[in-house]
């Protein structure tokens, strides 16, 4: 458990904590490994986008139907973050993750074989909904690194659902021009079959704790919600975690719609090369990570609440400038990942033994924030423009800023996990 410095009642800095007896280390190789399965998972949730048109026309689905293959995997993912993420804690996590990862490839092989919209959308759900092992992969390399290089584990493992992303989607595009669409499909499901023999074979067994243990499914669900009553700092880094990806899909989401008219007038094909500029992120992600192994989490968090902020002032200018818009892309792309590694860095050190119903919660709030962007962004672009946009994608980036002050104050100064501070 963790105290706040001034008594019981908030937890701000985590005590030591015994060391669990047969804890495995992390074998050399394991870090790529995970963060290579990490990325394939998350990757098939994005292979539809790119690909909606070519999709409508090959099986004769209207608009709104190729639309809901997106919704579908979005719904899916949001299911498995709350209904399956938090087995991690009761179950023997390899298993789970190979579980999840084999169930990945089935699902994949499924949807490469639909043969109309309803089928495709089905298999669909069930990906993203199984893909959750993504997850499920990031607090099981956190409980096996050690505390004083967490952090860093963390963001290279996180770096791959990043890039996992990100590549998708050019992956996808790539090869539907040499076989159709189907064949992004076959080529994933046959990388997750194959990963899912790696991870049986290199990721050590992870004993359980009593008392997750001894819970029922229902209860393991109930104690999820429970974590976030009782967590302030899981509250507190939630929201702000929620309100920095809202800021940060109001780019992602508004930056096809400026890009596709004058001055600009780009095709799909060269705004998902422009969208490889978020690559630059991992940087972020990874200098974060090591600072906040270093003690500093509580700067990096501000300082990328900032730069969050700030961003939008390049973005505003990008409106018919191309090299400001990539500036402000880049810079948001880091201050986002940077952030997002020091809210973990801080919920891992809340407890140990509950790392997958903490990692659900937050995840589940994170990934809501930003459908709530996506959402106001289409919204305020008809009303306003890219000006409109931008005010919107700075006002939630600020309220991030101001949710971290407000944190440091609620919580005598906040959570700042140190080398040694908790167990692996």
């Amino acid at each position: 458990m963790a105290h706040s410095t001034a008594g019981t009642r908030n937890r701000a800095v985590p005590r030591p904590l015994p060391d669990p007896a047969g804890l495995p280390a992390l074998a050399r190789g394991s870090v790529p490994l995970m963060a290579l399965a990490a990325g394939l998972s998350a990757s098939g949730n994005y292979f539809a986008q790119p690909l909606l048109d070519v999709i409508q026309r090959d099986l004769h689905i209207g608009a709104t139907a190729a639309g809901l293959i997106v919704t579908a995997a979005q719904a899916g993912y949001a299911l498995g973050l709350i209904l399956l993420v938090p087995l991690g804690d009761v179950l023997e996590r390899r298993r789970l993750a190979v579980s999840l990862f084999s169930l990945t490839a089935l699902f994949l092989l499924l949807t490469a074989a639909a043969p109309g919209g309803p089928l495709l959308i089905a298999g669909t759900l069930l990906v993203a909904l199984t893909s959750v092992g993504a997850q499920v992969v990031v607090p099981f390399a956190a409980t096996l690194a050690a505390p004083a290089e967490r952090g860093r584990v963390v963001g290279v493992v996180m770096s791959g659902v990043l890039l996992g992303g990100l590549f998708g989607r050019l992956a996808s595009g790539a090869l539907s021009e040499l076989g159709g669409w189907r064949t992004a499909y076959w080529v994933n499901a046959l990388l997750m079959a194959v990963m899912t023999v790696l991870l049986q074979l290199r990721l050590p067994r992870l004993p359980r704790s009593r008392e997750a243990g001894a819970m029922s499914y229902t209860g393991l669900l109930r104690s999820t919600l429970a974590l976030l009553r009782q967590e302030q700092l899981l509250r507190w880094r939630a929201a702000i975690g929620a309100f920095s990806m809202a800021s940060y899909s109001v780019q992602l989401t508004a930056l096809t719609f400026l890009l596709t008219r004058s001055p600009f007038d780009w095709n799909a094909a060269a705004i998902g090369l422009f969208g490889l500029l978020g690559v630059i992120g991992v940087l972020g992600m990874n200098v974060a990570a090591r600072l906040g192994d270093r003690g500093r989490v509580q700067a990096v968090s501000g300082t990328a609440g900032a730069l969050l902020t700030l961003s939008w002032l390049p973005l505003l200018a990008g409106e018919s400038s191309l090299p400001w818009l990539a500036v402000g892309v880049i810079s948001l792309n880091i201050a986002q990942q940077a952030g997002l590694n020091s809210c973990q860095n801080v919920i891992y050190a809340l407890r140990p033994e509950a790392r997958n119903r903490i990692n659900a919660g937050f995840m589940t709030l994170f990934f809501l924030g930003g459908a709530l962007g996506s959402a106001l962004a289409s919204v305020v672009w008809s009303w306003a423009g890219w000006g409109g946009v931008c005010l919107l994608g700075g006002l939630l980036a600020a309220t991030s800023l101001v949710l971290w002050v407000l944190e440091r104050v609620g919580t005598n100064g906040g959570a700042r996990p140190v080398p040694g501070a908790v167990t692996r």
